[in-house]
């Protein structure tokens, strides 16, 4: 169905459009009338714009469902730039054109929100406030948003302070990326409570963190906090898909400085990298990393800045592998924090997050029904648990790999067929991995597949499945939408790939707030510990958290559940060996599975 003529074709012609918008279900109906005064009514959730006429040729444009975020923006945009032609004004863009899917179509809309800014009365005798709400300022139209090609690197940005020791995709979009981060903070509990305990001590002060990580509302969080408690923090992405560039935005306003857009390019992602790392004047003494590319990069490039370097925190099963192996080649010349195998991350964040999400981005990506397909997901780690829970709770028909014959004995037990990829990799319809590994799905997978099979990626590198295999002359890529490519074969078979290999959930959805708040309170509170302790406490080695602190952060949360906690009596305490106020279990304990 062809969409509206753009609105330079609309200027002139005197006619008004009537059009109805139904929000929620994404249905726009233009029809045509003869002329009446413009009037906004509400009724039953659905928006109404007074009678008039407009030709449009022949007649294009009847009802359409919209299925993706593009479709949005262009009925929102429609929607808008008829009440223009109504209130006889030039079209102009307009600010909430480049409000995230969530702020557009998210909340309840009431009639005082939707009555005709005063410009407009006066045009048309009719009165009124913002259409578009106090929210949501126009001073960010559509021109300003992420939609502009312009390299980051090519543009000349500041702040309303001047700074301008970033680089984002538009700074312009602080305003949205501050919202945010607002509403992050109101699941982020623990977080929050490290902040006011910094009104009277800066556990950090003097800290100079280098940060590369997903950047999002919740990253933005931990970020503010940890300059809360007196650090000073430079920050790239670790994902070239994941970041989010309002926020991103917003953190540049703040006066952080940030490096980080969401389509970055590989040389774009060592450049924004070596601009956190190689600052004149300014030298890292803590590194927090999600993958060890940050790690990496220092010790290829910049390896004497070790010598102040108090320790790395690494929060992911691919940088905990990598550190692992410095470590046993003898060149890891700082302490580092395990933060990936915390109790608080591997039972929490990566069962749960992992749970949820995992839906939401093929759901967004796909529109598939999981309800009878066949799924095979690489890895029974908590990841791998969180994906398979998710899916069987949806119907779908689950096979595991798994090398671990421990993880193996649990999918066999949680009801879970174990098999290698190549047994049914013919058969299935969904292909998900989440080991950490590389090279998991090989091109021999990818040449049997059967056509229409979905491709995707849960673990934190590209390197997973080996889409550099499908970069050859005989095979055709087509983007079909954001995050989904259709590789084609010589026979018209086609694979479908999620946000190339990357990791789905941070690419292609979101995912909860609650849940990483839990991660984010880990990774701070490893960095205080690391930065504090006393020369010799800790080696040039990996760690893993003490349990008091994994309890001290799950304590942290309880309050959001009006959770309360049983103590111990002194007889009790006594008789079980322990402190009354913890640790309550070794460090060896590792807490029952979850039941799913």
């Amino acid at each position: 169905m062809p969409r509206p003529p753009p609105v330079q074709e609309w200027k002139g012609n005197g006619g008004i459009i009537w059009c109805r918008l139904v929000g929620a279900s994404g249905l726009i109906i233009p029809t045509l009338q003869d002329p009446k005064q413009p009037a906004i009514l509400r009724n039953r959730g659905r928006f109404f714009m007074g009678e008039g006429r407009k030709k449009l040729g022949n007649g294009h444009w009847c009802n359409r469902r919209l299925r993706t975020w593009t479709d949005h923006m262009t009925a929102a945009s429609f929607f808008l730039r008829s009440l223009t032609l109504v209130a006889g004004l030039s079209p102009e863009p307009w600010a909430w054109c480049t409000a995230s899917p969530r702020g557009l179509w998210g909340r309840t809309v009431s009639s005082r929100s939707l009555s005709l800014p005063t410009s407009w009365g006066a045009a048309r005798g009719c009165g009124g406030t913002s259409l578009i709400g106090p929210s949501l300022s126009p001073a960010a139209s559509y021109t300003d948003s992420s939609d502009d090609e312009t390299s980051p690197r090519d543009k000349q940005q500041k702040n309303s302070k001047g700074s301008s020791d970033f680089c984002v995709k538009n700074i312009k979009q602080a305003e949205f990326g501050r919202r945010e981060i607002e509403i992050a903070e109101q699941e982020m509990p623990a977080l929050m409570a490290l902040r006011k305990r910094a009104q009277g001590e800066k556990p950090l002060a003097g800290a100079k963190i280098v940060g590369c990580t997903h950047i999002t509302a919740q990253t933005a969080v931990l970020m503010e906090t940890l300059g809360a408690l007196g650090a000073q923090c430079r920050w790239a992405a670790c994902n070239i898909y994941s970041t989010l560039n309002e926020v991103a935005a917003a953190l540049a306003e703040s006066g952080f400085p940030v490096f980080a857009w969401k389509g970055e390019s590989e040389d774009d992602f060592w450049w924004c990298i070596d601009r956190c790392v190689n600052v004149e004047g300014w030298q890292p003494n803590m590194i927090l990393d999600d993958g060890g590319d940050l790690t990496h990069w220092i010790y290829k490039k910049y390896p004497n800045m070790f010598k102040k370097i108090k320790g790395i925190v690494e929060e992911s099963v691919t940088g905990v592998h990598r550190l692992y192996q410095l470590s046993k080649a003898g060149k890891l010349c700082v302490p580092a924090m395990n933060v990936n195998d915390s109790v608080t991350k591997q039972k929490f964040d990566n069962l749960y997050c992992c749970r949820e999400s995992i839906l939401d981005g093929l759901k967004r990506t796909t529109d598939m029904m999981f309800g009878g397909k066949q799924v095979v997901v690489c890895g029974y780690g908590e990841v791998g648990k969180g994906c398979c829970a998710a899916l069987k709770a949806m119907g779908s028909i689950v096979y595991v790999t798994e090398i671990d014959p421990i993880c193996a004995l649990q999918a066999c037990m949680d009801g879970f067929r174990l098999v290698k990829l190549n047994e049914v990799i013919r058969q299935v319809d969904i292909v998900i991995t989440c080991t950490g590994n590389k090279n998991v799905v090989t091109r021999e997978h990818l040449d049997r597949m059967k056509n229409s099979c979905i491709v995707c990626n849960m673990g934190h590198s590209n390197t997973e499945i080996d889409v550099a295999s499908l970069r050859t002359p005989e095979l055709t890529w087509e983007r079909v939408r954001s995050q989904v490519d259709h590789v084609i074969w010589p026979d018209g078979k086609r694979v479908v790939l999620l946000a190339e290999g990357r990791l789905l959930n941070l690419s292609c959805s979101t995912v909860p707030t609650f849940v990483l708040s839990i991660t984010a309170t880990t990774q701070a509170l490893a960095l205080i510990e690391l930065y504090n302790a006393p020369e010799g406490r800790y080696k040039q080695d990996v760690y893993l958290l003490p349990k008091k602190m994994d309890e001290y952060v799950a304590s942290l949360h309880l309050p959001t559940f009006d959770a309360h906690l049983t103590e111990l009596t002194d007889e009790q305490a006594k008789y079980l060996g322990l402190n009354k106020n913890g640790p309550f279990k070794p460090n060896y304990y590792r807490y029952a599975p979850f039941s799913y």
